[in-house]
């Protein structure tokens, strides 16, 4: 595996890999990884003759709330992981190669990223849209690779990747799981021993959810309320648990019949976000 820090030998590597005729495709990761990430990356090795992986924590996608230098940096570590599984370039840049002058470029999607995530987080996704702009500028995959983990991201950058014409097609994975239901997420390392045990119950109330709709509940609200009671007692603080349209992440109208739940909650000093997709049988 190869790896590069600046712009200009990464494009230069990559244009002698076009050259002869390999595809490529991309898994942008902020580090610290886990094995829902390799996930990613063995998807992607599937999807295209090469792979490249990035690692840059972008300061874009911290609040004022958020603290940027308590991101755990784990280069060596995940180095070593994608390497072993077969990744082909790893592009690792710093702050200043990716922002040399400063943050006055932005490029935001305002429907989409003010709801659920977006009210807790202000400028997030903001932050997301710019870096993976700028990120398909300097790789020009064809092929990137997000978790359905973050269905609000993914479900971003595809109307980010559509509305700007730019030519990556967008796969989203399947989510990781641990053998109790809980998604993989690097946000869980700042779970007690006792928190982890609780954990699962935010995609136990989404499983338990999805299937009163699909036993013929629609009254949303109600499902809603019952799985917020349901997180309050377990010890979460829920941010919101809503059943929403699957392409715009509305709330559903009664002609749509694909749906996805999406919860946020905190459990201590993690936030936890999953999701659940189900398709309701045509009448």
């Amino acid at each position: 595996m190869l790896t590069f820090t600046t712009i200009k030998l990464l494009r230069e590597a990559l244009s002698s890999e076009r050259k002869q005729g390999h595809t490529i495709s991309f898994v942008p990761t902020m580090g610290n990884l886990h094995e829902g990430h390799l996930a990613l990356v063995r998807a992607a090795k599937l999807q295209a003759d090469k792979v490249v992986v990035s690692i840059f924590v972008n300061p874009m996608q911290f609040g004022a709330n958020e603290d940027l230098d308590a991101y755990p940096r784990t280069l060596d570590k995940d180095t070593q992981m994608i390497a072993e599984i077969g990744a082909d370039f790893l592009f690792a840049p710093t702050a200043r190669e990716m922002y040399p002058h400063g943050m006055s470029t932005q490029i935001s999607i305002p429907v989409l990223s003010n709801i659920l995530c977006g009210a807790n987080r202000p400028g997030h996704f903001q932050g997301v849209t710019t870096i993976c702009t700028k990120l398909f500028n300097i790789v020009q995959p064809d092929v990137a690779m997000f978790g359905e983990k973050d269905y609000q991201q993914l479900t971003i950058i595809r109307h980010m990747v559509e509305d700007l014409y730019v030519p990556t097609r967008i796969v989203g994975v399947q989510t990781g799981r641990a053998e109790d239901g809980l998604a993989l997420s690097s946000r869980n390392m700042y779970l007690t021993a006792e928190e982890r045990k609780i954990a699962p119950e935010l995609y136990r109330n989404l499983v338990a959810a999805k299937n009163k709709i699909l036993a013929g509940e629609r009254n949303y609200f109600a499902v809603e309320e019952e799985a917020l009671k349901n997180l309050y007692e377990a010890g979460f603080r829920p941010d919101y648990f809503h059943v929403s349209n699957r392409s715009t992440l509305e709330a559903p109208t009664p002609a749509d019949d694909k749906l996805i739940i999406l919860a946020a909650a905190q459990l201590g000093k993690a936030r936890l976000i999953d999701n659940c997709k189900l398709d309701l049988p045509l009448p």
